[in-house]
């Protein structure tokens, strides 16, 4: 079924998804049934964010990143513009700096700015990583240093670990408090082969999700000094975080922390197995080649309508679900796809992902 112009409609799709039986995307089709799963029925509730499976989560988080206190928050967007606000309180300052495709500029309705009056300061180019030379460029002491690992909007790509160092020294030389926006932590410490615990030990506070990569219901934990967690678990309150139980998302994180975060490295190794089978393949560019986390960019030399109806006639021959359309570029004839690879892409064969590329590609 099509619309206007032959571009195949949208109404059906979740239909279609829900009769496929392999996915190549991630984890697979979000189902409630699968969610509710994540929350052990003995799960020990809280009250107010105190007590029960948040309490022991947090315990969990700050033992994983070597930090010594940690607190659970509905919602990163929450979590980052609390714990940002905190560090600008303490230091008497407003500017943060970040990379211009940051989270919280792009997705957040500049609420750093409108609800906490911080001055947001853009730093290095969007389409690439930033560098240390892109930092030295700032003359402003900020408040904060904010570093994204990995940059989703690249692909998945991070510095090397000695730029890593610099950038860190740069804003600790400057007197900025240094925040990682982690909410890939997990597959970023997959990517430089270390522990959490070691990317974490690098920045003053670190933000995790548990909702992305470890596909747990929604939620998040920022790790650092206990004044700093203290004030932010304040703000939790302020801004309306605090509800009246907090345990399902905490008990879920548990859950698939448990059983996801030892996946890492394999997720890593089938994502770079997954880059190799498509290295030679026409019109179809892998950023970053090699993948460094387990998730990686797809460019594909075809149009918006070829790859919707490429993808459907995978979903309703094959029974492959994979995107119900692609990212636009500037060039109308080149599309963009995000593969986070997860349980759903590990069933795969790189072989066999070849195919299905090929196939939305149009070769």
């Amino acid at each position: 079924m099509t619309q206007n112009g032959g571009v195949p409609a949208d109404d059906d799709l979740p239909a279609l998804r829900d009769a496929c039986t392999r996915f190549l995307h991630w984890h697979g089709p979000v189902r409630a049934a699968d969610l509710l799963a994540t929350v052990p029925a003995d799960s020990a509730i809280d009250k107010y964010g105190q007590g029960g499976a948040v309490t022991e989560l947090e315990g969990e988080i700050a033992r994983l990143l070597g930090k010594p206190a940690a607190v659970f928050l509905p919602s990163g967007t929450m979590a980052q513009q609390a714990v940002l606000r905190v560090h600008a309180e303490q230091r008497r300052r407003r500017t943060i700096v970040f990379h211009p495709a940051c989270h919280i500029d792009q997705h957040e309705g500049r609420a750093y700015e409108r609800l906490h009056h911080l001055v947001g300061r853009p730093a290095g180019e969007q389409h690439r990583l930033l560098t240390v030379e892109d930092l030295r460029g700032v003359a402003e002491p900020p408040a904060a240093l904010v570093l994204e690992l990995p940059q989703r909007d690249l692909g998945g790509q991070q510095p090397l670990w000695d730029e890593l160092q610099a950038q860190v020294d740069w804003g600790r030389d400057i007197g900025a408090a240094v925040h990682l926006d982690g909410a890939r932590l997990w597959e970023s410490a997959a990517g430089y082969g270390q522990p959490p615990a070691v990317v974490a030990d690098l920045f003053d506070t670190v933000y995790v999700s548990f909702y992305k990569g470890l596909g747990a219901l929604p939620g998040c934990c920022v790790a650092g000094p206990q004044d700093i967690v203290a004030e932010v678990r304040e703000w939790r309150q302020r801004l309306g975080g605090t509800l009246f139980g907090l345990w399902p998302g905490a008990a879920s994180a548990l859950t698939c922390l448990a059983r996801r975060l030892p996946l890492m490295p394999r997720y890593l190794r089938h994502a770079q197995a997954i880059a190799n089978a498509l290295r030679d393949l026409p019109g179809i560019q892998v950023i970053p080649d090699p993948p460094q986390t387990p998730m990686l960019h797809l460019l594909l030399h075809t149009t918006q309508q070829g790859f919707a109806a490429a993808a459907r006639k995978l979903a309703e021959e094959q029974g492959v679900w994979t995107w119900p359309q692609a990212m636009a570029t500037g060039d109308p004839a080149v599309q963009r796809v995000e593969l986070a690879v997860g349980d759903a892409t590990s069933a795969l064969e790189p072989a066999e992902i070849r195919g299905i590329i090929a196939t939305l590609q149009g070769a």
